[in-house]
């Protein structure tokens, strides 16, 4: 159960939306697989095309991932109206990420009106082993008024 609680009776659809809106989600193959205040999880299953050159899932997909899912995740406590942009992230690879499929987790540490400061996680999972092989640490700004939606 979330420590948080919603500004915005409908942040799940919201959040929803806004996902099936972002195309480099769609271009990875990423899915939301969880909503609730000041958490998100998105999964990504391992494909080639995914892959850097020793065979492990890439950085970049990665930190992609885990960016959106702590975007998210600050998003769902967010006001209607207010939409979210990344300002900062710091990403620590702990493994390399071999496996089926990757999760990453966002979870909101602390949301404020205007900066929000969320942790995520990225868990590969190979069969039924899992393994942590990055955490993050990031920050949401808040952004009203200026025609960005969600």
């Amino acid at each position: 159960m979330s420590a948080h609680e919603a500004q915005d009776p409908e942040f799940e659809s919201r959040v929803r939306r806004s996902f099936d809106r972002q195309q480099f989600m769609t271009t990875l193959g990423a899915t939301l697989a969880r909503v609730a205040p000041g958490e998100v999880d998105i999964e990504l299953r391992t494909r080639e095309a995914l892959t850097q050159q020793h065979g492990f899932l890439h950085a970049g997909a990665l930190a992609s991932i885990a960016d959106s899912a702590c975007g998210y995740a600050a998003l769902s406590l967010m006001p209607p109206g207010a939409a979210v942009l990344s300002i900062e992230f710091k990403i620590n690879m702990l493994a390399p990420a071999a496996g089926d499929r990757v999760l990453a987790r966002g979870r909101v540490i602390r949301a404020g009106k205007t900066i929000t400061v969320c942790w995520g996680e990225v868990i590969a999972h190979d069969g039924d082993r899992e393994r942590t092989v990055a955490t993050m640490v990031a920050t949401m700004m808040t952004v009203r008024d200026r025609g960005i939606a969600d």
